[in-house]
Formats: structure tokens, C-alpha cells, sequence
């Protein structure tokens, strides 16, 4: 499907190289240089199917270059891009709207296959989630051009340690089956670190905390992991951000 593409990015370089990676499959990609420069040529977002967007800009950082052009059509296609990102900034864009974020360097066939994953989301369910009402890592399904979603799980009757086995595709690549185990004694963990002896959301912030676990596997890898499976060991200090930031957010009914 040939699809419309704006690229804001301050690097020539990226820019070239995207829009030569994105027109040889047929897209037609127009570029800005900056975020006031790529603001102005978004107009109303009309002319538009999907915006790649940089995070660190000199001038107008890419966040609130996304605030911008939302407000102008809260329903375009946005991926992020960036070296310096985290996963909890990915989580957040994500979450305020955009279809995915890509960590530099990537190749070309990441970024096509990223581009096709955005395309292919039902335009319906952009900006559904309010930023205010659901928490963002309850919410996410795509990172770094992986999409992902819990096939089924199990729980060990005698130890109580749960498996959670999720379905991970990329465009044009079949969907492989990764299982995240979160052991009982890390549950332990999580409540003395919280201090909470329940958890927000109940067994579903179990399984957030698997997603999330899987999410840092593929945003780091840029591929699901060889062995198929993850195992929680510990409280990682990125777990632990993550678990500071489902403390402080009100989950929807």
C-alpha cells in the first residue's frame, strides 16, 4: 500500500536515508529539517498518512512536536525515532498516540517493516486511550517494529510462578511464540519494594509486568530472543521505573 509520509528529523542523512528506504517501496515521503519546519508542512495533517518523527531536535524537542500535530489530527500515524530514548519515553509516546518507536540505527528493513505495522492499525483506534484514564504500559502493543499479544498463560500449581506466552510478529515475518516466566519470589519482590500487598489491577499487572519485560527484550534486541523465552530473575532498575510509574497512575475500570 503506498501511503503518504512526512519524515521531521534534523540529521540529512536519516532523512535521506528514510525516504529512499520508504520510496522504493512505493511510498512518497516528504521531509522537514525541524519541528517548526515539519508543524508547517503537516498543515492539518490531511495530506498525510504517517509522520516519522525524531525525539531530540535542536529547538523543539520531538514530544512536543507530536503534542502539536495531534492537536491538529489526533488520528495521523506517528512513529518515533531515536538514540537517545528510553523505554519508559517509548511508553509514553506510545501511549500519547504514536504507533511505534524505532531506536537508531535502524535498518531499512525495520524501518519498512515498522511502517507497515503502523499502516496496517485500524485508523479507529488511534488516539482511543485517554492519556489520563488508562495506564500506558496496560495499553501498548507495539515496540520497535515488533507487534505482541498474550496468547495464553499458566501458573505452576505447587510454586506459583506464571508463564506468560505472547504471539511477536514483524511485517512480512512470521509470529514466533516468546515466553516471559515471572517466578513467585519476584512477585515477593515486587510487593516489598511497593510496599502493597495487592497489586493495581490484579493478575493483569502480572501480566503487564511480562509485556513489559518482553517489550525492553525486543526494544534493546530489535529481535525477539533466540531461546524463545525470557525469565525474570529480579527487579532491574528498569523494572523498577516501571513499577515506580504503575504506582503513581489510576488504571480504567
Amino acid at each position: 500500500m503506498s501511503a503518504r509520509i512526512l519524515v521531521i528529523d534534523d540529521e540529512a542523512n536519516i532523512r535521506t536515508m528514510i525516504k529512499l528506504a520508504l520510496e522504493h517501496v512505493g511510498h512518497k515521503v516528504d521531509t522537514a529539517t525541524d519541528g517548526p519546519d515539519g508543524i508547517a508542512k503537516f498543515g492539518d495533517g490531511s495530506q498525510f498518512d504517517l509522520v516519522l518523527l525524531d525525539q531530540r531536535m535542536p529547538g523543539m524537542a520531538g514530544i512536543d512536536v507530536q503534542k502539536a500535530i495531534y492537536k491538529k489530527n489526533p488520528k495521523v500515524r506517528l512513529i518515533f525515532l531515536t538514540a537517545f530514548g528510553t523505554i519508559d519515553l517509548a511508553l509514553e509516546a506510545i501511549q500519547a498516540g504514536a504507533s511505534d518507536f524505532l531506536r537508531k540505527p535502524f535498518t531499512a528493513d525495520t524501518l519498512r517493516s515498522a511502517v507497515k505495522s503502523s499502516l496496517d492499525k485500524p485508523v479507529e483506534t488511534l488516539g482511543a486511550v485517554p492519556v489520563d484514564m488508562v495506564c500506558r504500559e496496560f495499553t501498548r502493543t507495539t515496540i520497535n517494529g515488533f507487534r505482541f499479544e498474550i496468547d495464553h498463560e499458566s501458573q505452576d500449581d505447587e510454586l506459583g510462578d506464571l508463564s506468560c506466552v505472547f504471539q511477536v510478529s514483524r511485517a512480512g515475518e512470521p509470529a514466533v511464540q516468546v515466553t516471559v516466566i515471572l517466578p513467585a519470589y519476584v512477585m515477593e519482590l515486587v510487593r516489598a519494594y511497593t510496599d502493597c500487598e495487592q497489586v493495581p489491577g490484579g493478575h493483569r499487572f502480572w501480566q503487564a509486568m511480562c509485556e513489559e519485560s518482553l517489550a525492553n527484550a525486543l526494544w534493546h534486541n530489535a529481535e525477539a530472543p533466540e531461546s524463545r523465552t525470557i525469565h525474570i530473575d529480579d527487579l532491574s532498575p528498569g523494572l523498577q521505573r516501571w513499577l515506580d510509574s504503575m504506582m503513581t497512575v489510576s488504571l480504567a475500570d
